[in-house]
């Protein structure tokens, strides 16, 4: 279900063919990569995700599209719109786009060149599109490193339409829930495939989302402000990344028929009102982005780079990568030997 052109948040969900657990590390990667390219260009908000291993839930806020089109109206419309284009397009493609607009325009063709211009235009903020050209782009992803033709996928996608307030925060807690329920972690931060773990590990465009759901300002994942920008003091609200952590472990509880967090971590969550420790912030960015390869000194991690130098491109002239999110401890990590490996080849056409 739809409601072209008005603002309303979905749950969106889809499986693979025949259940099939084709979902591993990689192709986990993958296609939360391609997600994100997909959000940036068609305008769509992903508030949380949660990849598993034969489907995928994303809740999403579809924006008013008349609001976010107005960005390409006027004189300079068509030029904002060509760049906006280059979130999604190689500079070839965009460079035969232009010639082509030229020429029809050359031609006395402008209804054309317009015509030309709306098959961009009709793709922003629109749900089934999105959905259908994320995972057209992931199956063409995947069907090309394994070697394989054909579809991936079961059907072509279920959705809800989410009230905001408790509908909506209850929904995106059911989905970071997701890797707990199935047994695969005892904490949704420790699953790095939901929008929750990469919220946690740093990742603006996931906790901006989260504070969305949590109704908070957009950078308020951490923040000591209050909705207005002024100091919190003791009774004022709590940053978003503490409250929808607490509101996790309140909803995520294990019963005699369902997997979940166990009482003694949701104790611990209200001990700490949310909150985690430095140590615990630093081993989830660490993992989110290295994989936890390698990590110490920065003579330590070049040692190992040394040992192992045939495992790494000839382009690779060190090992050593500073974990700017530990500020003032000098850490450094070797990432990970995959780190190329989810290109989505979706740079042309």
């Amino acid at each position: 279900m739809g409601f072209e052109g008005s603002s309303n948040c979905y749950h969106v969900m889809s499986r693979t063919a025949g259940g099939d657990k084709v979902f591993e590390p990689r192709e986990r990667e993958a296609f939360v990569k391609i997600m994100r390219r997909m959000e940036r260009f068609s305008g769509v908000e992903i508030l949380t995700h949660a990849v598993m291993a034969n489907h995928f839930h994303i809740l999403v806020k579809v924006p008013e599209r008349m609001k976010f089109l107005e960005r390409f109206d006027g004189p300079e419309g068509e030029a904002e719109l060509m760049k906006h284009l280059e979130l999604l397009y190689s500079e070839n493609y965009l460079a035969a786009l232009r010639a082509e607009l030229s020429d029809l325009r050359a031609k006395q063709m402008s209804a054309e060149a317009e015509e030309l211009l709306e098959r961009f235009r009709v793709r922003f903020c629109s749900l089934p599109l999105f959905v259908k050209e994320l995972k057209e782009r992931f199956t063409r992803w995947f069907n090309r490193v394994h070697n394989r033709k054909g579809t991936l996928w079961m059907e072509r996608f279920k959705s809800v339409i989410v009230e905001d307030g408790e509908a909506l925060r209850t929904m995106a807690c059911y989905i970071d829930l997701n890797p707990v329920r199935a047994g695969l972690v005892e904490d949704p931060k420790d699953y790095r495939w939901c929008g929750y773990a990469e919220a946690v590990a740093g990742e603006v465009a996931a906790r901006r989302g989260l504070c969305q759901v949590m109704d908070r300002p957009r950078d308020g994942w951490d923040s000591s402000q209050g909705p207005q920008g002024a100091a919190r003091d003791a009774e004022g609200p709590s940053p978003a990344g503490a409250l929808y952590r607490s509101w996790l472990f309140e909803r995520g509880i294990a019963t005699e028929s369902r997997r979940g967090v166990s009482e003694k971590a949701r104790n611990e969550v209200r001990k700490r009102e949310g909150g985690l420790t430095r140590g615990e912030l630093l081993r989830c960015k660490v993992r989110y982005f290295t994989d936890g390869v390698a990590i110490g000194s920065r003579e330590f991690v070049e040692s190992l780079f040394r040992e192992r130098r045939n495992c790494f491109g000839e382009t690779r002239k060190d090992g050593a990568r500073v974990i700017k999110e530990a500020p003032g401890l000098n850490l450094f990590s070797l990432r990970t030997l995959n780190v190329r490996a989810v290109d989505d080849g979706g740079s042309g056409a």
